[in-house]
């Protein structure tokens, strides 16, 4: 792997780097406080264990630290792979610019990016909704006869909102920015062209 690639790589990816590693940290260290003890706190009527798992499988079909890490690795796969190709084959970044086809590679890879947090911003969309409301009405059908519908309630509902619109908001931002490094990678494109002529 050459480092004049990785130096390439550090200076034309800064934005996508700084900002995948924000977002990974925002998301294991107030991840894990806002939704780490969820599952122990999410209580039904009546209280009983069985019940709440019950429930809260329902509540929660997938917990939203594995999906935000699922979406994160996902998300990064068709750029590392992209960059691993590019370092093993030793191709500087202006190359990259130079021949066509490593262009287009390149902006393949990027609209990967985009399509992976289009789907995972539609399937938090219907995973978790915008908002988390304080009660979940639980269909314990299967599990009692007695009831059928019992209320739970939803600790810290208003923490995982807020952090549930963040979340959002780093997946729009992702997308905004992977639109913008294909313009740029154009613009640059096109840019380069026009100094051979």
């Amino acid at each position: 792997m050459s480092l004049n690639y990785i130096r390439n790589f550090y200076e034309g990816c800064f934005h996508t780097l700084f900002f995948g590693s924000v977002r990974m940290f925002f998301l294991g260290v107030l991840g894990f406080a806002v939704y780490g003890n969820e599952a122990l706190h999410f209580s039904c009527d009546p209280d009983r264990r069985e019940l709440n798992l019950f429930c809260y499988n329902q509540f929660r079909p997938i917990t939203p630290q594995v999906f935000w890490a699922l979406q994160l690795v996902t998300v990064l796969v068709p750029g590392a792979v992209f960059h691993l190709y590019a370092a093993c084959k030793n191709i500087v970044q202006e190359e990259i610019l130079e021949r066509p086809v490593y262009t287009v590679f390149y902006i393949i890879s990027v609209l990967l990016r985009i399509i992976l947090e289009v789907i995972a911003f539609w399937l938090q969309s219907h995973l978790f909704g915008f908002e988390v409301h304080p009660l979940f009405m639980c269909d314990a059908t299967p599990l009692e006869r007695t009831f059928n519908v019992t209320k739970c309630m939803v600790p810290e509902h208003f923490e995982k909102t807020i952090f549930l619109s963040a979340m959002y908001t780093f997946t729009v931002i992702t997308i905004l920015l992977c639109v913008a490094e294909i313009f740029e990678i154009l613009c640059r494109r096109l840019g380069y062209l026009n100094n051979q002529c």
